[in-house]
């Protein structure tokens, strides 16, 4: 047990981030289609008592194993995931902001405090590290520094508008260069390794996200919210057709980067079908909801089997 401790991988916050998706999904079918109001409050709760638990595992290998925290934190990889302990404060914001608002506006505090943190960090490592190369960057990358697309959408209800254009801006401003130096690197140099390729899903997440963080900012739907959104849906599309690569994979937790760029996909085509009337949109809400629920599923399943079987915190 204390080996599988000391292996207890950062990336596990990734399931928070899919499981937050998927209430925030439910919450939004609710308001729009109708749906069982207790789906996603259930979800909700599931998410937010995973959290607990991975935060207490992890806060042991911190006093246990430091070093392998800090081998965690300046891994080329493994660094990236490491905003997935904040961004999940931030998503539990979001999701408590109606409910309980004032939990909600702690859970945006410290979450955002510690994203702008892991921001700077990350940023400064990438500059500084002369270690790191081409073959490192994969869309993993997006996590630290896309990740504060997140943060105005309960940011606006709490600290008004200018301190979230602040974040929106650092979104957008690095999921441009990002998204160019990705895709130069899966054009012209060695293919990600399988173990990373589930993470291409994650390049769904900017434009999605940033759609859903730029109706919160402006309150309307214009051109440059339509770019974001259908920018986003094509990602989606190009990425769906290619599921049977997807399939023969072996499970590895990176699975879950299925995860919540479908689900921040799913609100997204509810809000637009929303804001538009559009009937084709409002198919593929259902679409795509359905879809979320099956994938979040399959992944619990398959992750709960993977514990099961010691797959999981394993020296890679």
């Amino acid at each position: 047990m204390n080996q599988r401790l000391q292996h207890f991988p950062i990336a596990f916050f990734s399931t928070i981030m899919g499981l937050s998706g998927l209430a925030m999904a439910l919450n939004q079918g609710h308001r729009l289609l109708g749906l069982p109001a207790a789906a996603g409050a259930i979800v909700t709760a599931v998410a937010g008592g995973v959290f607990v638990v991975l935060a207490a595992v992890y806060l042991a290998k911190l006093l246990r194993h430091p070093a392998a925290v800090a081998a965690d934190l300046t891994h080329p990889v493994r660094m990236s995931f490491g905003a997935t302990v904040s961004i999940s404060l931030v998503l539990l914001s979001i999701l408590t902001l109606a409910s309980l608002p004032r939990l909600s506006f702690g859970l945006w505090a410290i979450g955002t405090a510690l994203h702008l943190t892991a921001t700077l960090y990350v940023l400064t490592a990438w500059v500084y590290q002369p270690r790191f190369e081409i073959n490192h960057i994969n869309p993993a990358w997006f996590i630290p520094v896309v990740g504060n697309f997140l943060v105005p959408i309960a940011g606006v209800h709490h600290a008004g508008e200018e301190l979230s254009w602040f974040f929106f801006a650092i979104g957008l401003l690095f999921w441009l260069v990002l998204f160019t130096i990705i895709m130069y690197r899966m054009m012209f140099h060695h293919p990600l390794p399988e173990r990373l390729l589930p993470t291409l899903f994650i390049l769904i997440a900017p434009p999605a996200v940033g759609f859903l963080a730029y109706l919160n900012l402006t309150g309307s739907l214009d051109a440059f919210a339509r770019v974001l959104y259908y920018g986003a849906l094509f990602l989606t599309l190009w990425l769906l057709l290619q599921a049977p690569r997807f399939l023969r994979l072996p499970f590895y937790l990176s699975w879950w980067a299925y995860s919540f760029p479908l689900a921040a996909m799913t609100v997204a085509t509810l809000l637009m079908a929303e804001c538009t009337g559009a009937v084709w949109l409002n198919g593929l809400s259902y679409v795509l909801l359905a879809l979320l629920v099956l994938v979040v599923a399959g992944l619990c399943v398959r992750t709960v089997v993977a514990i099961w079987r010691g797959e999981i915190c394993v020296p890679e």
